[in-house]
């Protein structure tokens, strides 16, 4: 048999919807393991470690290895860490971002940092975002886990990281740089980090906006699943196609 492509496989939309597995993941990902495919789950989200994300595939049905998750936070640690290593960092975020920012040495301070570095979080203060936007006017550099701005709840949309940026940039003056999709970056942080090739690999997603056209400039081949937010009859809206479009990740053969 020719040895399987690598798989980067966006979560929300395309393995998961909400707290229930999408039909015919938990096959999906079983012919990977069988297979011996490498591939890495990502998500834009930043909230939660890859040890959490492990254990709420558990609970749900699949058993996945934490390694095989990447988060934006993740790649934004990275991305600091290539930039100013040893840096310091202003944190508006959850665990799945200061633990990675931990981890790669970073020292979390509101006195005259690197960075202010923005994520989800579950809650927002007043003084937080007062802190944010002077540390910002003062010369601290802007990053962004992602720019969406919003996100899937259990009761509908949620404000999300792209929309708490723009409140951010537009009290502060500054910018913020997002590393998570569609940047390129993420792609590029992620195949680094399974130590594969984009000619060797595919990006498997539900949004033509983020998933696809990160894929595409990253030189990936492309999978559009259609059980997450874009319908079929949008492909035709945007000036780049995917490589297939398919029903669901019950139809990749791997």
């Amino acid at each position: 048999m020719n040895a399987p492509k690598n798989y980067l496989i966006d979560m929300d939309g395309v393995l998961v919807a909400g707290s229930r597995l999408i039909p015919g993941a938990e096959q999906f990902i079983r012919r990977l393991s069988e297979r011996g495919a490498k591939y890495l789950i990502l998500t834009n989200n930043s909230l939660y470690t890859q040890g959490d994300l492990q254990h709420r595939f558990r609970v749900i049905g699949i058993d996945i290895p934490a390694a095989n998750f990447y988060t934006s936070a993740l790649a934004t640690a990275r991305f600091l860490d290539s930039q100013r290593p040893k840096g310091t960092a202003y944190v508006l975020g959850e665990a799945g971002l200061t633990t990675a920012l931990h981890d790669v040495g970073y020292v979390l301070t509101n006195m005259a940092p690197d960075y202010v570095v923005l994520g989800e979080t579950l809650a927002f203060s007043v003084e937080q975002i007062t802190q944010a936007v002077r540390l910002l006017r003062a010369g601290s550099r802007f990053v962004a886990t992602n720019p969406d701005p919003s996100g899937p709840g259990e009761g509908g949309p949620v404000p999300a990281t792209g929309a708490v940026a723009a409140l951010l940039e537009r009290a502060s003056g500054v910018r913020p740089y997002f590393v998570g999709k569609p940047n390129p970056l993420m792609m590029r942080s992620a195949l680094r980090y399974l130590d594969v090739h984009s000619e060797d690999t595919i990006m498997v997603g539900d949004r033509m906006d983020t998933d696809i056209v990160a894929g595409l400039e990253s030189g990936l081949e492309t999978i559009l699943v259609l059980t997450g937010v874009t319908r079929r009859e949008q492909v035709e809206s945007y000036a780049y196609r995917p490589t297939h479009v398919l029903n669901s990740v019950a139809e990749i053969e791997v």
